[in-house]
């Protein structure tokens, strides 16, 4: 509390000093009755109203940009809570004990700004203010509370580099969570598509896509997006699944980083050389 005051006497010592003056200014004139004097005072009302009013809004600024972060926080915690369960309800829909789980109860959430995007058609990337400094690892998954934006690749002090989904470089094993069939997602340039799904899958426009716990990447199952057409190759054994993705990239502009690494040797062929400059 000290600092915050002397942070604020810091930054505004001299409107401070200001209405002050127009504090004391304000009770000497409240004295005099003269018609002169009113006027004086009235013009005096005025000016200290509206420096009060400059500073109401700053703090009410502070505060709503302090909420706003809370919630973003709050919405990307319950969004995988959510994941989770949703997960664990489908492996075993008898479980009990599901929300006692110790390890569901809170995660290791990192909060970052996008301050600079590269969304060619090909290589979508985005620089965050959080990095080494903040605990930002490469391999770390970049979320919203609508799911997976991407994976950071690269980091530096106090910012990172992350490939998004919609970068051709990325490739990440997902998996339908009504059928529980796997595949690698990637990007095409126009699409987030599920290649070399083999046509016995039973997949349907509108199932919900989320990253699977095979990957070597990412710890456990993270919304991802719905099927939106099943491309049917009319020549081979496999088809070609174009997903929706639930994050907007374009309009992203405040994300999380998910501060856990999967504990396991990364396969290169899936993490895609994500040390490589």
């Amino acid at each position: 509390m000290i600092r915050f005051f002397v942070s604020v006497w810091e930054n505004f010592k001299e409107y401070i000093v200001l209405v002050i003056l127009l504090i004391v200014s304000l009770i000497l004139l409240s004295q005099n009755s003269s018609q002169g004097i009113q006027k004086v005072r009235s013009i005096a009302f005025g000016t200290f109203a509206s420096v009060t009013s400059v500073f109401t809004d700053v703090f009410n600024i502070s505060n709503l940009k302090n909420e706003n972060e809370n919630l973003r926080r709050t919405n990307a915690e319950m969004m995988l809570h959510l994941s989770r369960l949703r997960e664990y309800a489908i492996v075993n829909e008898d479980l009990k004990g599901l929300l006692a789980l110790k390890d569901s109860s809170t995660f290791p959430l990192i909060s970052a700004t996008i301050v600079s995007k590269s969304l060619t058609k090909s290589q979508g990337t985005i620089t965050l203010n959080a990095g080494n400094n903040q605990s930002v690892k490469v391999g770390m998954p970049v979320i919203t509370d609508k799911g997976i934006v991407g994976i950071i690749y690269s980091t530096a002090d106090n910012y990172s580099i992350a490939r998004t989904l919609t970068n051709v470089d990325l490739k990440v094993t997902v998996k339908s969570e009504r059928t529980r069939e796997n595949a690698v997602l990637k990007w095409n340039g126009e699409w987030l598509v599920m290649i070399n799904v083999p046509k016995t899958f039973d997949l349907k426009k509108g199932d919900r896509i989320v990253t699977s716990e095979i990957s070597s990447i990412i710890p456990f199952p993270l919304p991802v997006g719905l099927v939106y057409e099943i491309g049917n190759v009319e020549k081979g054994i496999f088809n070609e699944v174009k997903v929706q993705p639930f994050v907007d990239f374009q309009k992203t502009e405040n994300v999380f980083i998910l501060g856990i690494v999967k504990s396991k040797e990364i396969d290169d062929i899936e993490f895609n050389l994500l040390n490589r400059q």
